[in-house]
């Protein structure tokens, strides 16, 4: 795509411009380049990939390597947009992985990292940022903690929770993050850490308060019609295109007579 580079000075300034940010996942090639040229500036290889590419339960099975391997895959499109990927579960343990892993990923092609958490968290982003390497927050519900938690459950519903996510934001900011996701967090605490931070907040699930939007892109293209999508309501039913495509193909094959 053509036009000038999306950077992490471009998403933070549009905070500053009042301007939504869209962002969208991709796992390849093709997904990446058609976000692209659909004028995306955010592109995240997101460990989502896990569920929607790969089949696993959830993001706790992905791996560094296919992590890896997708953004690599991703950046071969060469995007305008800014691309970010998810550090995968267990990668950021300690100061010294979180590094270590963040610096494969960007050397696979990843323009920014994100993982998930605040506080706990707060001395790998600022060791991943000291490195030369951009970096996304995830406050809310992290899906790479949905078995120690027992599902996935809405954030900031009571004070705690509330003070917690407040608290959280603030130090992912000081320590240096471009910006943070807020997913399943009530809309009325995104609109206040969206008001309170002075990085954008990209929102999944989380009310329309916040300086952006994100989403699953198979979510979002009906691709994934066995699962039941509470926070997305699809925009294209593309499985059942699929599925009539591929029939009326088969079909045409099926009545092919042989030539003699």
């Amino acid at each position: 795509m053509t036009g000038t580079k999306v950077t992490v000075e471009t998403i933070r300034a549009m905070k500053a411009r009042g301007e939504k940010i869209a962002a969208l996942t991709a796992y390849d090639f093709p997904m990446t380049r058609l976000l692209d040229e659909a004028g995306v500036p955010l592109i995240l290889v997101g460990d989502s990939l896990g569920m929607v590419v790969l089949g696993y339960p959830d993001t706790t099975h992905v791996t560094m390597a296919e992590m890896e391997h997708h953004v690599r895959a991703a950046a071969r499109a060469k995007p305008r947009a800014l691309l970010a990927a998810d550090m995968p579960y267990q990668s950021y343990t300690t100061v010294a992985d979180a590094v270590a892993n963040a610096q494969r990923l960007a050397a696979a092609g990843a323009e920014a990292v994100k993982a998930e958490g605040g506080r706990d968290i707060v001395e790998q982003v600022r060791a991943i940022v000291s490195s030369g390497i951009p970096f996304l927050g995830h406050l809310g519900m992290l899906p790479q903690h949905v078995l120690e938690e027992g599902g996935y459950h809405v954030k900031g519903k009571n004070e705690p929770e509330h003070q917690a996510l407040l608290a959280d934001a603030q130090a992912l900011a000081a320590a240096g993050a471009f910006a943070v996701v807020l997913e399943l967090v009530t809309p009325l605490v995104a609109k206040e850490l969206t008001q309170a931070v002075p990085i954008p907040t990209i929102g999944i699930g989380a009310g329309p308060h916040c300086d952006g939007q994100v989403l699953v892109t198979p979510d979002l293209l009906g691709m994934l019609p066995w699962y039941d999508l509470k926070h997305v309501k699809p925009k294209l039913n593309a499985a059942e295109q699929m599925r009539k495509v591929v029939k009326e193909w088969k079909l045409g094959v099926e009545g092919q007579m042989p030539k003699h």
